[in-house]
This record gives structure tokens, C-alpha cells and sequence, in this order.
């Protein structure tokens, strides 16, 4: 499956894994490894073999380190307005995506890496992972959507302090405020913790977890969220999965989903 230049690609028990393949870097995202990432994402939501996603990074140092600093410095006004909204298309792709995407956070997730994270539906993260958005320390700001997702994730006011600072932060504290859902003490763990929430998550009704995707996204959108959630309940009500669900549950036993 694997054709990429940047990215290790692999599909196992309906779940597709995405590495970032740049350890020498580590892993920082280069225009074109975000064009494969978008790519890839792509074809993991029109592949019905992929029910879920695992993005994570090459190596036990980072996960995504950032952008690519060479790339950066040579932007100006206009490509690096490009350059933004790319990074941004990409990432939306990856929030809005109705199969689940977990980032397994194997090191630093900084810059372009945290908003990668947070762009994931769900982030675990290892003890030694480092957390932050230091683009103030090159004269920039995040530009991949960082200012929006950590002030949703963590509050306005620390939200400002550590992207005006610059400060790294721990996994523990990172779990404090919200930004990652798990921590765990190393690789393994990692595997294990993200295969573990993977499996609980395709073992329910596909089209609800796409829907419940979509619904939550709303309170972030100009959209009425309320409206939104009940068009997706009434489009639940006519789906077999449904039909199967509330079958099973009357019956005492386990539902058999098939996505319809």
C-alpha cells in the first residue's frame, strides 16, 4: 500500500496506520509531506476496508517536531498565505473525517506537529512527549489552524499564554488541560492504549460514530449544532445499524453492525 515518499502507510484489521517518515528531520511536516497527508487521508475515507486511523511519528524522539524551517524562511505575504491555507485544508480533512483518526503521540508534537495532534479526534500521548506552539520564538504564529484548536481545547487564557510565551509543556500537564486524552509510559503502552480505544470504537455503529464526528465539529462551526445533531439522529433512525442496535439490546445480546 505504501507509496509515498514521506509516509509509511499500512492496513490491519480495518484500521490504517500513517507514519511520518522523516526521522533525520524529526518528522517535521515539508509541503510535500502535507500533500501526501492529504492524500492519504483521501483514500482512507473512500477505502471501505478503513474503518479507523492511526497517525504517528517515525522513531521514539518526535512525533512531529514542525514545519519545516527551511521551507519557512524563505515565505513572504503571499505564498505564505498558501502555505497556511494548505496546511489548514489538510487538517480540516483530518478533523472532519467520520472514521475515527487517533494521533499516537510517540515524542515532541510542536509547531505544525500539535496542530496535527489536535486536528486527530483523539491523542495518547508517552511520558516524555513534549507539547507546545513556539512560532513566536521565529517571529510567526501557527498558521495550521493551532490558534483555533488549542484555545477550543485548553481556554482563551492559557491558550494565549503558551502560544505568546512559547512554552513547552509536559504530557502530564497536557493531560491537566485537556490536550491529550490519555498519557502512557512508553511505546508499548502506546500501541496497546490506541489499539485498545480503536477497537472499542469500531466495535460500534459506524455511521453513529461518523455522525456523533460531524455533530461535535458543529460547536465549533457557524452552524446550529442542535439543528445539526437532530438531522443526524433522524438519519440514524433509518439506518440498519439502528434497526440492529435496538434489536440486539431488546434481545440481550451483542449488535452486529454492518455500516448501513
Amino acid at each position: 500500500m505504501n507509496s509515498f515518499e514521506n509516509l509509511l502507510v499500512s492496513l490491519d484489521d480495518r484500521v490504517m496506520s500513517i507514519t511520518i517518515n522523516r526521522p533525520a528531520s524529526l518528522n517535521a511536516l515539508n509541503i510535500e509531506t502535507i500533500k501526501e497527508l492529504g492524500d492519504i487521508i483521501e483514500l482512507a475515507k473512500n477505502n471501505p476496508q478503513v474503518s479507523g486511523i492511526v497517525i504517528t511519528g517515525a522513531g521514539d524522539k518526535s512525533f512531529v517536531a514542525g514545519a519545516d524551517i527551511t521551507e519557512i524562511a524563505d515565505l513572504n505575504d503571499v505564498n505564505g498565505r498558501r502555505f497556511a491555507e494548505n496546511g489548514q485544508n489538510v487538517f480540516e480533512e483530518i478533523e472532519k473525517c467520520e472514521k475515527p483518526v487517533i494521533a499516537a503521540i510517540n515524542g515532541f508534537a510542536l509547531g505544525g506537529g500539535c496542530e496535527l495532534a489536535m486536528a486527530c479526534h483523539i491523542r495518547v500521548a508517552v511520558k516524555s512527549a513534549k507539547f507546545g506552539q513556539p512560532e513566536v520564538n521565529l517571529g510567526l504564529i501557527p498558521g495550521y489552524g493551532g490558534t483555533q484548536r488549542l484555545t477550543q481545547l485548553v481556554g482563551k487564557a492559557k491558550a494565549l499564554e503558551l502560544m505568546m510565551t512559547g512554552d513547552l509543556i509536559s504530557a502530564d500537564e497536557a493531560l491537566s488541560l485537556g490536550l491529550v486524552n490519555h498519557v502512557v509510559e512508553n511505546s508499548k503502552e502506546l500501541e496497546n492504549k490506541v489499539e485498545s480505544i480503536m477497537k472499542k470504537i469500531l466495535a460500534k455503529a459506524p455511521l453513529a460514530v461518523g455522525m456523533v464526528i460531524t455533530c461535535v465539529n458543529a460547536v465549533f462551526s457557524d452552524e446550529n449544532g442542535y439543528q445539526v445533531e437532530a438531522n443526524g439522529f433522524a438519519h440514524c433512525c433509518q439506518t440498519e445499524d439502528k434497526t440492529e442496535g435496538t434489536k440486539a439490546f431488546l434481545e440481550k445480546r451483542k449488535p452486529e453492525f454492518a455500516g448501513h
